[in-house]
């Protein structure tokens, strides 16, 4: 190994979500972390991780400093644009540096060592591992982190029910009857139940969406956090309180996380969702970690958690201690 450094780069786009799970996986490895945020150019970037002849003219001027030798140990790079650079170190490192791409590179995935996807993507491979969900930081010690840091919202009348909003994609189109109808359901658990509502938007919320549950809960004790100016996001705080939890339907991530606390998770699909979504909803069912809004669902639930049991898989297979 000698010139290479000692150390694991998490490379990622600026998506929130492929850097959570590259940092969450990285982490876990026993090695110095060093994260990248990488935005190839064009056409690199439109093809990525295909195409490779002039590679080296991916990155601007000022940011190929950033991903130059001496190379890491090991990468771990999560989304395309992600698995251009990931895929580039193994040759360009002689094949000293291991790699790891986390979600479909949509390429074989014999071009890295390690690929990790979630089980609804199908991708099968020697090298291929298959997590039921998303990888993500959430463990005893991280809310056991994140009840010090929000002690207060341990004061809000229980149970405390998190809602957590993602937005529209294809096929879920959270429009103005989804939201007519969520909020209906909502209201009838918080009735039912009583306690607080604590609702936070994500940047991919629609404004109406986020409007529509303030003015319908406003007067309901709990929180609603939409953006920076209702202060610091208090998600870490809120699934470590929350006794239930209530997630839109369309972010495998969003779920994932929900899934590892250990409350019961609900969602709103009152239409077919598109096929990979619906697969990796289905699984989460049939595991009893997933209920309908209006189902009753026991008070404590195991929780999802695979990002150690990924990260010793790949400290196996690299030789890290």
């Amino acid at each position: 190994m000698s010139g290479l450094r000692e150390e694991c780069w998490a490379i990622t786009d600026a998506a929130a979500g492929n850097q959570r799970q590259a940092l969450a996986l990285a982490e876990r490895l026993g090695l110095p972390v060093r994260p990248l945020v990488l935005a190839p150019r064009g056409p690199w970037a439109w093809l990525a991780p295909r195409l490779t002849p002039g590679a080296e003219f991916a990155l601007p001027p000022d940011e190929r400093a950033r991903f130059a030798p001496p190379w890491p140990r090991v990468t771990v790079g999560c989304g395309r644009a992600a698995a251009l650079f990931t895929r580039l170190l193994r040759p360009w490192s002689g094949g000293r540096c291991q790699t790891v791409q986390i979600l479909d590179p949509r390429i074989a995935p014999t071009r890295w060592d390690i690929v990790i996807a979630p089980r609804h993507d199908a991708l099968t491979g020697a090298n291929v591992l298959t997590p039921l969900g998303s990888l993500n930081p959430i463990d005893d010690e991280w809310l056991a982190d994140a009840r010090e840091a929000w002690p207060h919202l341990a004061d809000l009348p229980a149970p405390r029910i998190g809602v957590l909003l993602g937005g529209p994609r294809h096929g879920i189109p959270l429009d103005h009857a989804w939201t007519h109808a969520f909020i209906e359901g909502l209201r009838a658990l918080q009735q039912r139940d009583g306690g607080s509502l604590l609702v936070l938007a994500s940047r991919r919320t629609p404004s109406a969406l986020a409007a529509a549950l303030r003015g319908a809960f406003g007067n309901v004790a709990g929180l609603h956090w939409h953006g920076q100016a209702d202060g610091p996001n208090p998600y870490p705080g809120v699934l470590a309180w929350a006794d239930r939890l209530v997630v839109t339907p369309d972010s495998v991530n969003m779920l994932s996380e929900a899934c590892a606390v250990g409350c019961p998770v609900h969602t709103f699909a009152p239409t077919p969702l598109p096929e990979k979504l619906a697969r990796f909803h289905r699984a989460l069912r049939e595991g009893g970690l997933l209920h309908d809004l209006h189902a009753d669902a026991p008070a404590r639930q195991a929780p999802l958690r695979e990002t150690e049991r990924m990260a010793a898989t790949v400290r196996r297979q690299f030789g890290l201690r």
